[in-house]
């Protein structure tokens, strides 16, 4: 795939909360993720495809009600994808609340090698 199919099915997966999916369909399995800091029991840096898939299941397990989410239109170059993703939600043990961050993607051979996350 290149990278701007590999954007639009990314923002359109995570438009509909499919996460897993658009993990198991476009990324590389050396995959890195990159958080913005080692917060709420996750680490800075998550090596693997599946341990990247198994941090987004505690992700989801922390969430008591998903409101909304919105995705901007990716802005691609030629390996790398960047969009605004901000989510409504209740998360367990706390009131509602909005939070945003931008997300970027590293592009190789095809699959998503790394995404970063800004807040």
């Amino acid at each position: 795939m290149k990278t701007q199919e590999i954007a639009n099915r990314l923002a359109a997966l995570c438009r509909e909360e499919k996460y897993e999916q658009a993990q198991k369909e476009l990324y590389a399995d050396n995959a890195i993720s990159i958080e913005p800091e080692a917060s709420n029991g996750f680490e800075k840096e998550t090596h693997g495809l599946t341990a990247i898939i198994e941090k987004g299941k505690k992700f989801e397990s922390m969430v008591e009600k998903s409101h909304s989410i919105t995705v901007t239109e990716p802005l691609v170059t030629q390996n790398s994808i960047a969009f605004l993703l901000s989510m409504d939600m209740t998360m367990k043990g706390r009131p509602r609340s909005t939070m945003s961050e931008l997300c970027v993607y590293n592009v190789k051979d095809g699959k998503i090698v790394s995404e970063q996350f800004f807040m």
